[in-house]
């Protein structure tokens, strides 16, 4: 099993200014963290830190000693809500490994841990160099020890550390000219990537070719609805031999079908089971390629809980039924967990919320709502014309390369939300709204009962048990 750590970029932020103060000295801190616990990967998740204050230790270039009582407060709600502690100290010298004297503490510390917690999981011990670089490892309840497979830490861009000091492997023919624009360690982060895709058809179909042709290692597709003749005008890679088949399981197919390798995990489920939701909760990154207003509200939660960086592609086409077009725009918008959300973005109201989960769960009481008119109905059967899809899919895919291999002009804070109007004939970029206050305190909370903190998924597991 592969343990991860994963943070947002504010939260590395204040690690490194308390943790390489200038000084040359030492610092230490301590973090609570939510896990996601899958089969075959343990992701750590930061959700809050505690900073260990200079007075309190003894501090020099090369050791730091602090009091343990910083860390009952954290092992107490560890031990009640099944989390994690990490220990962050520094090398302000720059020694890119675990010194005799670290060996020694983390000897005494993480049995202590684990015989407080008890719950068999893993806590780990990290690192910070001068540059910003966090490498550590994890430490299991029977004393063993294993490298953490990387560190991630999610901001305007997606700095990634990757275990190990190998060289980049060989770069594949078909990869060629990816390598030739954005270099091979770009091309081995999206080797190292495990992406997901919640909707397969319009706009998700393009996404996963686009994603499957860079040479992305893993991808885990997610759409529980079926081919229909309808849908053979937009979705990529599927023919007439497709129609009746699920989704997930053509473009599955397709993904194979190539020279690259990657792994693909297809669910032909909606976004609400369970194991859907750990699926998508373990990997990377994921892209929303969902009209549905209440699925990019739960994608968008999701994101939160588990500390994904969210790419979310809207198009919109307004079509008059006889051949005239009124509008026909589109919006990408990158969404870093702890701040704005879709909701504080105002890309659909509290209203729209409420008739899309009425609809989902009470669908007559909501027939009956919009009927007398309480409740605006939602549009469904939206029009649709691939070649629309294929450029706000496309603009999605390069803001991931964007993150990942930082080319554009501007600084990527202006690049929040894209939108382009193809009928107006501008893009419009934008940086940062409002933080959502609702979801900031939920950071990194990871795996919990209720499952999001969301009682009526519970609800459904059972009633799919």
């Amino acid at each position: 099993m592969r343990t991860s750590l994963t943070m947002v970029a504010a939260q590395h932020e204040m690690l490194q200014r308390h943790l390489l103060p200038g000084d040359g000295c030492e610092a230490v801190a301590l973090a609570l963290c939510g896990r996601c616990a899958a089969a075959d990967t343990h992701r750590l998740l930061v959700h809050e830190i505690v900073l260990v204050p200079y007075d309190a230790c003894t501090r020099t270039d090369s050791r730091v000693t602090w009091p343990t009582s910083f860390l009952r407060p954290l092992l107490e709600r560890a031990m009640r809500e099944h989390m994690a502690i990490v220990k962050i100290h520094s090398h302000p010298g720059g020694y890119a490994r675990f010194s005799d004297v670290d060996d020694d503490a983390d000897a005494v510390l993480f049995p202590s841990i684990h015989g407080w917690t008890d719950d068999d999981l893993p806590h780990a011990s990290a690192i910070m160099l001068p540059d910003g670089r966090i490498f550590g490892r994890a430490h299991h309840a029977d004393g063993a020890m294993a490298e953490l497979d990387g560190v991630t830490v999610i901001g305007d861009t997606l700095r990634r550390w990757r275990a190990g000091d190998a060289p980049l492997a060989e770069v594949p023919e078909f990869a060629l000219r990816h390598a030739q624009a954005f270099g091979k360690g770009t091309f081995a982060a999206l080797r190292d990537l495990r992406v997901a895709v919640v909707g397969c058809s319009g706009t998700g179909s393009v996404v996963i070719d686009q994603l499957a042709r860079l040479g992305v290692g893993h991808l885990v597709l997610v759409d529980p609805e079926r081919v229909e003749e309808k849908n053979l005008n937009r979705i990529l890679n599927a023919t007439t031999a497709d129609v009746g088949r699920h989704k997930v399981d053509v473009q599955r197919d397709f993904v194979m079908r190539l020279p690259t390798g990657a792994r693909v995990d297809a669910f032909a489920a909606d976004l609400t089971d369970p194991a859907v939701l750990h699926a998508v909760a373990a990997s990377d990154v994921v892209f929303g390629c969902m009209d549905s207003v209440d699925g990019r509200h739960l994608l968008n939660r999701l994101a939160t809980f588990y500390l994904l960086p969210y790419i979310d592609v809207g198009v919109r086409l307004d079509a008059d039924g006889q051949g005239g077009v009124t509008q026909v725009c589109g919006s990408v918008h990158y969404l870093q967990p702890g701040l704005s959300s879709l909701l504080t973005r105002k890309v659909y109201t509290e209203e729209q919320l409420r008739a899309a989960g009425m609809k989902r769960h009470t669908p007559g009481a909501y027939d009956a709502q919009v009927a007398e008119g309480y409740l605006r109905g939602v549009a469904e059967d939206r029009p649709a014309v691939n070649s629309v899809n294929m450029v706000f899919s496309a603009m999605a895919v390069l803001d991931l390369l964007a993150r990942l291999h930082p080319y554009r002009d501007d600084p990527n804070a202006e690049y929040a939300a894209q939108t382009i109007t193809l009928t107006g004939g501008f893009w419009l970029r934008k940086s940062e709204a409002l933080p959502d206050t609702g979801l900031v305190r939920h950071i990194g909370r990871g795996d919990m009962a209720p499952m999001l903190g969301m009682p009526y998924l519970d609800t459904l597991a059972k009633e799919a048990a």
